[in-house]
């Protein structure tokens, strides 16, 4: 299975740490959900995005066309 490196600093890594421990979750199972939360959220605005500039243009578009 494909893995991924992140560095942190140690600052960095003790306040990931203890997000997970309060968490009650393991640092990698912490780490991969807060990624896997991040790409979702992304897609999402992507999405509301076009939504948004699509229904917004739908006159033009339709003159255009």
């Amino acid at each position: 299975m494909p893995a991924l490196n992140v560095q942190f600093t140690d600052d960095e890594l003790a306040r990931v740490r203890t997000a997970a421990s309060r968490s009650g979750s393991s640092l990698k199972l912490f780490a991969h959900d807060a990624i896997m939360a991040a790409a979702d959220n992304r897609a999402s605005r992507v999405t509301e995005a076009f939504e948004y500039v699509t229904a917004r243009s739908s006159e033009l578009n339709r003159r255009l066309a």
